[in-house]
């Protein structure tokens, strides 16, 4: 199943500081975190992390520091603001909203959702 773009990037904010709660952390170990996370269905890339990264940096909600791995190579870590604690705690209930939302709908009688493809010609 490919997740549509829209919802992957209307919910990388709350992921990626949801990730940065748990400890401090670098590009590459944010993706492979999402992977794990996400069982494998969401694949981001340097190309879509690094601007919600930026973004995020520029307004406060994450602080970036350069830090020398293990095997010479520098890295550079994010870790989460207290201006980003709040920002994830506005977005954890802007997100229990919609799910509660899509699951009221979903659960009514009224609307049936196929559980597979429309045959072709509907």
């Amino acid at each position: 199943m490919e997740i549509n773009k829209d919802l992957i990037a209307a919910s990388s904010t709350p992921i990626v500081l949801a990730i940065l709660v748990e400890g401090d952390s670098y590009g590459y170990a944010i993706l492979k975190r999402v992977r794990e996370l996400s069982g494998g269905r969401m694949e981001w890339t340097d190309g879509m992390l690094y601007p919600v990264m930026h973004r995020l940096e520029r307004d406060g909600e994450v602080k970036a520091r350069w830090e020398v791995a293990d095997n010479g190579r520098k890295r550079k870590y994010y870790g989460i603001t207290p201006r980003g604690r709040t920002r994830l705690k506005d977005e954890h209930k802007q997100w229990q909203a919609v799910d509660a939302t899509l699951r009221g709908i979903w659960s009514t009688r009224s609307i049936a959702i196929p559980s597979s493809p429309l045959p072709q010609g509907a």
